[in-house]
């Protein structure tokens, strides 16, 4: 796994990333039987999107990230909602034997990857976890949605042009949203001896102009945001591309894949 989410990008990433809706978190705890005395690890868990409503659902939550301002910022969000069974670890996906060692083999109901996954090592992930998980605990693969300028949509369509003039180059990136990313993923399980289950969540929100550029620049490296003036005038450009709405329609499509070992 890369670093690189920090400073403003992170604070960006905090406020203007999308959650998950409870469907999702049902289907997990529902796959590996989690309950109160279970712990769960979310492994490049960002600001704590998926690791604190998954911590209402189990006796602890451990959110790994390898940057530090990732996790001071998913610390506190836990302090100000009160969540008080949670433990944040600067890590990645290559200290996962360590990890095993800290928290004893075969003690953990899930180990979930939530948007991060294209960033890892499938192939040694799968099996580096499988140590670490009970009987009947698995690994939950989350993709939460296309990015917001990859969408098939007017408003995409547009936030892409603007975005391609900030950039001055073509933006194709899908973060593996496509269906090479879950491809790769579900063949890394089989060759790992899991048991791949797939299953989606559709569903609306409405998306802000806010929330839509604050997701754009949390998806920068530090190096090419745009000074404050500059995320000014792209934010006016966009505005201006949609025809001074202040909010449109996403329609979400948050991809599952839960591998169990077989």
């Amino acid at each position: 796994m890369t670093a690189g989410f920090s400073g403003a990008v992170a604070t960006y990433y905090a406020r203007h990333r999308r959650g998950y809706p409870p469907e999702v978190l049902d289907a997990v705890a529902g796959a590996f039987g989690l309950d109160s005395g279970d712990r769960v690890v979310d492994l490049g868990c960002g600001t704590g999107q998926l690791t604190l409503p998954l911590a209402a659902r189990v006796g602890a939550a451990v959110g790994v990230d390898p940057e530090p301002d990732m996790l001071a910022l998913a610390r506190r969000a836990a302090l100000d909602a009160g969540v008080t069974n949670t433990g944040w670890l600067l890590g990645a996906d290559g200290d996962l034997p360590t990890l095993g060692r800290l928290l004893g083999e075969g003690t953990v109901g899930a180990l979930t990857v939530a948007v991060a996954i294209h960033f890892m090592d499938r192939d040694t992930l799968f099996r580096s976890a499988r140590p670490l998980l009970r009987p009947g605990g698995g690994v939950a693969v989350i993709t939460n949605g296309a990015p917001l300028w990859a969408q098939d949509a007017e408003w995409s369509r547009a936030l892409r042009r603007c975005l391609e003039r900030l950039l001055g180059q073509p933006v194709t990136a899908t973060c593996q949203t496509d269906e090479a990313g879950p491809r790769r993923t579900r063949d890394a399980f089989v060759v790992a001896g899991y048991r791949c289950v797939e299953s989606s969540v559709r569903y609306e929100a409405p998306l802000t102009v806010d929330d839509m550029v604050g997701g754009v620049f949390s998806a920068m490296s530090p190096d090419r945001l745009p000074s404050p003036q500059g995320r000014a005038e792209f934010a006016a450009e966009v505005r201006a591309a949609l025809g001074g709405r202040e909010t449109v329609t996403e329609r979400v499509r948050v991809w599952l894949q839960l591998g169990l070992p077989a």
